[in-house]
């Protein structure tokens, strides 16, 4: 999992492969919150972006997930929320296995889970080795606007 603030760019991007910092760049330029929602592709299914507009909700309503194929570069547009994170483990038990039709995971228990703040230009990036639990809220309910950068793991080969 990697963590950080887009205006940081430029100083994080040394140390970073070069298709991360090639998304982070696209979430940097792009005038993101004129984007609907829904998914724009970027390099067809290799490289795309998710535009999602909710409302927060309470971390224990929320699934903890991971995925096969793709990272995800979870970006907030505006609104405030945590993630929590977790480093995957074989002891966690499944809550469904949606891997072959929707390369996602979901799982019923998850230990020793991180909390991330995300407010506006902060980036988490997720590899399928990290579990998360995207769109909880941090004190009340709030409003997101977020983009999910998906990008093939393949791409960092």
């Amino acid at each position: 999992m990697i963590f950080g603030h887009i205006s940081t760019l430029a100083k994080d991007a040394p140390q970073l492969h070069p298709i991360l910092v090639k998304g982070l760049t696209y979430l940097a330029k792009t005038d993101l919150a004129a984007l609907p929602p829904g998914n724009h592709e970027i390099e067809g299914r290799d490289m795309y972006v998710a535009i999602n507009e909710y409302e927060t909700q309470p971390k224990n309503e929320r699934r903890a997930e991971a995925h096969a194929d793709y990272l995800d570069i979870q970006y907030l547009v505006s609104g405030r929320e945590l993630i929590a994170y977790s480093p995957l483990s074989v002891d966690y038990e499944v809550l469904a296995d949606e891997l072959a039709a929707k390369d996602v995971i979901f799982y019923k228990t998850v230990q020793q889970e991180s909390d991330l703040v995300l407010t506006a230009g902060v980036y988490a990036i997720f590899f399928p080795w990290d579990v998360h639990r995207p769109n909880c809220s941090l004190h009340e309910a709030a409003n997101v606007k977020k983009a999910v950068l998906k990008m093939r793991m393949s791409l960092l080969k």
